[in-house]
């Protein structure tokens, strides 16, 4: 009795997908006498026709369309194996456990773990969201493996002996999220200027962590709110209740209602900056890890050509 393979299924798929035996045999790199053998074989193994032949092509039968509804998924199910048996050889595999400070675990980090997963199947990810100082403690007591962190003038000095540590260069600095209805919300940029007689919603301190207040050059801010989240801070400047400092990393993650524009400042010179930290013998699947991150990173804008 015929049997259905998978060269067979990956054919008669390629069939339905092209519309012809000539455009599957093309795009498989087979003849098209080896392609009408793998659909006859498979035809035989079903017991009937699954495409009919028209003027300009075939499609496919109920039973061609039944049997590829199924082929699809066991096609879809080998190649998950295959990248998975794939990731096993390479040894990387587990689970690994990263810490990131909310606004990179809200952006940057969950696009290195799709990456890293697409790479590395068999490596599962555990994200452990907090401030940088304590994400610091967790890799120093070997409770995660790579740290997430943001550093800056404005920040605490951390500790980072023993560890290895680089700096993301993410692009974007520091700006600012305002309503979608507020005046600034049509420029493309802001003065700081512009910001003096703004009502700030700001990060409330919690367990040491470093939080966002208002505008760093500001000497007499007046604060609207304080709350814990940056969501609920993004919450209340949907809601018209005022602005919030928000680095650029985070740009493309504000909700709707509200946008981010970056703001010129000649007399800001803190430095804001996301750290990668990890072990100095870290493992591989930390590597690749680390490999992941600075595949999302945007590499920085290049210098105009000088004019001839």
């Amino acid at each position: 009795m015929s049997e259905v393979t998978l060269a067979g299924l990956r054919v008669v798929l390629e069939v339905a997908r092209r519309g012809s035996f000539t455009a599957a045999s093309e795009a498989l790199g087979y003849t098209q006498s080896a392609v009408s053998r793998q659909v006859s074989a498979t035809e035989a193994a079903m017991g009937g026709p699954l495409f009919e032949r028209q003027a300009r092509g075939v499609r496919p039968t109920p039973s061609g369309e039944a049997l590829l509804r199924h082929a699809r998924h066991v096609l879809a199910h080998l190649e998950a194996a295959e990248l998975e048996i794939a990731g096993l050889r390479d040894r990387v595999a587990g689970r690994l456990a990263v810490g990131a400070y909310p606004t990179a675990a809200a952006a940057l980090v969950p696009r290195a773990i799709a990456r890293l997963h697409a790479a590395h199947p068999a490596l599962t990810v555990d994200l452990w969201e907090s401030g940088s100082p304590a994400q610091l403690r967790r890799l120093q007591a070997g409770r995660i493996e790579v740290a997430v962190v943001a550093v800056g003038d404005d920040l605490p000095a951390y500790d980072f002996t023993g560890l290895r540590k680089e700096v993301l260069r993410t692009g974007r600095g520091l700006g600012v999220a305002v309503s979608v209805d507020h005046p600034l919300a049509s420029q493309d940029e802001v003065n700081a200027d512009d910001l003096a007689d703004q009502v700030w919603i700001v990060g409330a301190n919690q367990e040491g962590a470093p939080q966002f207040g208002a505008w760093p050059t500001l000497t007499r801010p007046t604060i609207g709110y304080e709350v814990r989240s940056w969501q609920t801070r993004l919450g209340l400047v949907a809601a018209g209740l005022g602005v919030s400092v928000l680095p650029g990393l985070a740009a493309d993650t504000v909700p709707r209602g509200v946008t981010w524009l970056p703001v010129r400042d000649s007399a800001l010179v803190q430095r804001r900056e996301t750290m990668l930290v990890t072990a100095e013998d870290r493992s591989a699947a930390a590597t690749a890890f680390v490999h992941a991150l600075r595949d999302e990173v945007p590499p920085p804008p290049q210098a105009p050509a000088p004019s001839s």
